[in-house]
């Protein structure tokens, strides 16, 4: 039994059924960690900052040539175009549509996420002709393409409940930090950021000078 074809269906738009199954993808997912040098130490401390999206890369392959190669060809871009819609600006929600990606028997790509949230994002392509008409119309092309997944924050939230910190403690600022990011890292709660300033005495919460040492206090939850 053959396998079912690859199926890319955006949340506006018909699905896209690849014309041939990519014969791999990749998929990876990392964290970003900030590395906080303190004089004396032999190397600097990390720091967890936020997790990154998964992402799968896959190459899909598009032929027209079924059609012709001399006469009553088909242009190979009416197949890619379609793919390339998918970065384009929705006029409605004022970003590019998300996709859900299908493969196999109830198969989705995303295998390291949970499955609360299949959803994914185009974020870059790459197309390669290698086959043409007489006339210079491309029959044959090769798409490099890479997804994130998407999830919401309320989807975020679900999967990782935010916690009350158990105890006071201090943390680093790093550049370009602001309240509402260290708050997001330590209660999952952008909004607590005022718990950190009222516990600092901060004059300026807007302005937080790098290196500068903040103690993070205990919170509630639901409140300060």
């Amino acid at each position: 039994m053959p396998l079912e074809k690859l199926t890319i269906t955006p949340e506006k738009g018909s699905p896209i059924k690849a014309l041939f199954n990519p014969e791999r993808y990749t998929l990876a997912k990392a964290v970003q960690i900030a590395e906080i040098a303190i004089p004396g130490l032999d190397s600097p401390v990390l720091q967890f900052v936020r997790g990154q999206n998964e992402k799968v890369t896959l190459e899909l392959f598009f032929d027209t040539t079924e059609f012709g190669m001399v006469d009553n060809v088909k242009d190979v871009r009416e197949e890619t175009g379609k793919i390339y819609r998918l970065l384009k600006i929705n006029k409605e929600t004022h970003a590019p549509p998300r996709c859900v990606i299908t493969w196999g028997e109830g198969g989705q790509l995303f295998s390291f996420g949970s499955s609360l949230s299949p959803r994914c994002v185009l974020e870059s392509v790459s197309e390669e002709f290698n086959l043409f008409s007489p006339t210079g119309i491309p029959l044959r092309a090769k798409l490099g393409c890479s997804f994130r997944e998407y999830k919401t924050i309320e989807e975020q939230l679900k999967e990782t409940p935010k916690h009350s910190s158990d105890r006071t403690k201090v943390v680093a600022v790093q550049a370009g930090q602001r309240l509402a990011d260290i708050a997001w890292n330590e209660y999952r709660d952008p909004g607590q950021w005022r718990a950190i300033a009222e516990e600092n005495d901060l004059e300026n919460p807007l302005y937080l000078a790098p290196g500068a040492r903040l103690r993070v206090p205990r919170i509630t939850p639901g409140g300060g």
